[in-house]
Parts: C-alpha cells; structure tokens; sequence
C-alpha cells in the first residue's frame, strides 16, 4: 500500500489541530446524561410554603375528576391505543411528583415590595425549602427567580440571591437539583457578573468551587443578538465558564419587547421560533439545556374553557418536543394534567419505531433505515427521556431495544469532538 504522508506530516496536523481539540474539550463538552425535568412551574415567593408542591397536583387531579379523564385525553387527542396507559401515568404522576421543577419567583411573579419585606419572604422560602427537604418531600429540582442585573433592581436582586443561598446553605446541604434563574439578560457583562457572585457566595459559605449554577431567561432581543450583530445568547454561554445549566425562553417579555401585540403573543409566533432557533444553535454540544416558555391561556372556567385550554396547551407542549424543547414552563396547577398527558403521548407514540432502529443500529441488523452514529444517539436520547420523566419503564426499553438505562447514559454523553 502507498502512502504520503510521514510520521512527520501527521504531526504537524496533530500541532496544527491541538489548539481546536482543547477548545472542543473546553467548550462543547456535550451533555452529562443526567435528567431535564419536562417543566418548570413558576410560583410567587409570598405564596410559597412547603407541601406546595403536593397541592398542586391535588388540583390538578381534581381538575381532571371534575371534566373526566376522557375529556383530558380527547383534549391533549391521545391516540386510542395509548389511553389507558397515558391515563394512569397521569394519574400517578399527579399523586407522586406533580412538579419536577418549582421555581420560587420573587421577580415578575412576586413584583416589587419594600427591601425589609422582601428580605423576609426570601429568607422564608428558603426555611420552608429546608423543612420540604429535611421531609424527603422536595421537589427533585428546586430554586429562585430573583429580579435582573438592570441598574435600577441590580441591589435588590444580588440581595435576595445572597439572602436564598446563605440562609439555605447555613442550615444544610443545598438541594442537589438547586436551580438559580437570572431573568432579562441583556449582556455578556451581567453572565459574568452572576459567575463572580457564585464564586463569592460559595467562598463566603463554605461551599465547593462551581457548586452554583444558574440558567439564563432569554426574554430581550439583546439576549440574543447584540448591537454589534453578535449572537450573544452563543457569548453568554461560554461567558459563564461551566456555570450555565440551561436557557429558558420567556414568551411574553421577549414578544413585548418586540412590539409584538398581546393577541399575537405565542410560543409559537415566527419571532418566537427564531429565538429559539437561535438559542438551539448557541447551545449544541455544551451540555446547556434548552427550555420553552409558557402560555397564558389558563384551564379555567367553565367545562369548555377548561378543554379548550387543554387542547391548546397540549398541541403547545407537543409542538415544543418535536422541536426538540424538552421542557416548558406551567404556571397553573390545571395545566399540569395536559403537561404529562401530551408528554407521555409523545414517548410512547415513539416508543416501538425508537427502540427498533436503535436495536438495529446497536446490533448492526439491516432495516429500513440506515442510521449513523450521530442519530443514533438521538434515538438514544430519546428513550433516556421518556425513561426519565415516567413515560416509558426500563423493562420495555429492554424487551424492545436490549439495553440497559446505563447503556442509554453511555450512548448520550459523548463530547462533540468524540
């Protein structure tokens, strides 16, 4: 066999490349396996206290008896041969864990009080955070929304962070699944603002380097181009040096600040599409999750008002998983029934032709579609999901695809660079 280039030549490529491949290790580390809860649901700090979490789901189990879980699954419009098993995951899920992910908002959801009062509904939430998690009752994601890095609230938001984190870290371990949200973002300066209080905070509470993370709202056009045509959403990821967990779109903030009309105000606006696009782009291959945003047409009223927004909600939450947002924001307790009803539709509709193609992939049969390692892991993503959030169970992973939860992990966590 003849061959040109020496020992010598592949050196010098390996030279010329080793700057790339560190910044591929740096910066696109790819995902950790770890679990993406499928919402985040927002409640008003001074409304929080523990055992929230369980209320919601008692309401929204109600909501359910009240119009029937016929009526839910023809809204969320689950196929005929999924509605007996989508029924009694909804069911359990709204009995066992009903919120993956509470966000105790002391921003929009809370608005604006005196500084003493504030300090006081902070430093609350914090000990009723504590009591749910000495009683093994927390919800297993769990943090603060506190006001943006803006000049005119900049004080009052480092203080409420300040405030949350000291007082929870004083009386224990934080939450593993502790979740710090900073809203409006409109510069790559205030990401590194958040880095270098983090760093502040766990040096002042004894706490492990990196062991604060936050996620990034996206609700302003600079979040996600700048004034010198950047795309900062791209910037303010690799800004916040492995602090940055996720990026959550914020419907209505960013619609406004388009001049975009209430009436038109849709996760589903073209506008709210490129954002998220954009945000899709900027976060490939870092590990950083990406998450949906609400609507605001609530479950509430009389019978079909309640179906109506059922039906909406759920084509919304199915919209967002086939666009690849695995999670979204809830702000009603009725909205959770058609959060899991569509969620756990979409997985099990995908079961059987998923497991198939990956078992065909991993034990190299022939089939009807050729698929590279690239989709591969989709697939494998795809299952580890559904797996994750209850809609799917390891036992039929196993039957239809022979691997193991632990096979899936392995198949999702490469670099991109790997």
């Amino acid at each position: 066999m003849k061959v040109s280039l020496d020992q010598a030549a592949l050196g010098e490529i390996e030279r010329r490349l080793a700057a790339h491949d560190a910044h591929l290790d740096q910066a696109y580390p790819g995902d950790d396996g770890s679990r993406q809860p499928v919402h985040t649901v927002y409640v008003p700090a001074h409304r929080y206290t523990a055992g929230l979490a369980q209320d919601w789901g008692a309401q929204a189990w109600a909501a359910v008896e009240a119009q029937g879980t016929e009526a839910l699954l023809d809204a969320v419009g689950v196929r005929a041969d999924l509605r007996d098993a989508v029924a009694a995951q909804v069911e359990r899920k709204l009995a066992t864990e009903p919120v993956e992910d509470l966000r105790i908002d002391l921003e929009d959801g809370y608005g604006t009080h005196p500084d003493a009062a504030e300090d006081e509904v902070t430093a609350a939430a914090a000990a009723a955070l504590r009591a749910e998690l000495d009683a093994g009752r927390a919800t297993p994601f769990v943090g603060i929304r506190f006001k943006c890095f803006e000049r005119p609230t900049r004080a009052r938001a480092l203080r409420t962070l300040d405030v949350f984190v000291s007082t929870l870290a004083a009386s224990g371990d934080l939450p593993a699944g502790l979740v710090l949200t900073l809203p409006k973002v409109t510069a790559v300066a205030q990401v590194e603002a958040m880095v270098a209080v983090c760093e502040r905070l766990e040096d002042a509470n004894g706490l492990p380097a990196g062991r604060l993370r936050f996620e990034v709202q996206v609700e302003t056009p600079q979040s996600i181009l700048d004034a010198a045509g950047t795309v900062t959403v791209a910037r303010m990821i690799h800004a916040g040096g492995g602090r940055v967990s996720g990026l959550h779109y914020g419907t209505y903030d960013y619609s406004a600040s388009l001049g975009i009309s209430a009436a038109y105000q849709s996760m589903e606006h073209p506008a709210a599409d490129l954002a998220k696009e954009v945000m899709q782009l900027a976060a490939a291959g870092t590990g950083v999750r990406l998450s949906d945003g609400s609507t605001n047409v609530l479950p509430v009223g009389d019978g079909a008002q309640v179906r109506a927004a059922w039906a909406n909600h759920g084509r919304l939450v199915r919209r967002s998983l086939e666009r690849g947002f695995y999670q979204g924001w809830d702000l009603h307790p009725a909205q959770l029934p058609s959060r899991f009803a569509a969620t756990y539709a979409f997985y099990r509709e995908g079961l059987d032709p998923a497991a198939e193609r990956l078992s065909n992939y991993v034990h190299q049969v022939e089939g009807a579609v050729l698929d590279e390692p690239a989709t591969a892991t989709a697939l494998a993503w795809f299952l580890k999901r559904g797996l994750d959030c209850g809609a799917l169970g390891a036992d039929e992973i196993v039957a239809r695809a022979g691997l193991q939860p632990a096979e899936l992990t392995a198949m999702v966590t490469r670099p991109l660079g790997g």
